[in-house]
């Protein structure tokens, strides 16, 4: 009687290994797909969210902090966590209206807005040409040297007086989205480390 016991336990053990869920791997981009039809397709993503890392820094001068990024539509925001001057900071951005408000819950919009951008950062942010490069696209507004590797995705940008490197990716979609870049402009430097992507 046992024996029927035990024997029934290992094949419900078993089933219910069978039944379990294997995790999805992140589809990366079809073999055959171009530069030109990946650039279009990141230039058209409305919708992503993203959960990494930031280290800004200005010669001498700079900081590490959290980086949170959402984006829906004409919509950003975006909160960068740490000692951001005094503190951290929220960027909303829609379409060409900027709002930023800090860590004490201070509120600025229009050149407020971005003059205290500036003055934490230390230099001015091309927020309307960041919401392209973060997922690895120029801005289309505007002209662009563009550096592509064997794979249909950036491997360096020259645009706005800015250089762009994307030293990793990872697979996401469909899409190739950058797990790393750095931007550079000047003594400027932005590093950013991207732990989380959604869509």
């Amino acid at each position: 009687m046992w024996g029927r016991y035990v024997f029934a336990a290992v094949l419900l053990a078993i089933g219910l290994v069978g039944c379990a869920t294997a995790p999805i791997a992140p589809q990366p981009p079809p073999a055959t797909q171009t530069w030109p039809e990946a650039r279009t397709a990141l230039q058209r993503l409305e919708h992503f969210s993203l959960r990494g890392r930031v280290a800004l820094s200005t010669g001498s001068d700079g900081f590490n902090g959290g980086l949170h990024w959402d984006e829906s539509g004409d919509r950003a925001q975006i909160l960068i966590d740490g000692p951001l001057g005094a503190g951290g900071v929220r960027i909303e951005l829609q379409n060409t209206t900027l709002r930023v408000t800090t860590s004490s819950g201070k509120q600025l919009d229009g050149e407020a807005a971005r003059a205290e951008l500036e003055r934490r950062l230390g230099f001015e942010l091309p927020l309307a040409s960041l919401r392209y490069w973060i997922i690895g696209a120029p801005d289309p507004a505007l002209p662009a040297e563009e550096s592509v590797g064997s794979l249909p995705r950036l491997d360096h940008l020259q645009q706005s007086g800015w250089q762009i490197d994307y030293p990793l990716y990872v697979a996401s979609g469909g899409l190739w989205l950058p797990k790393r870049l750095t931007l550079e402009r000047g003594a400027a430097r932005v590093r950013v480390v991207v732990d989380q992507w959604d869509r």
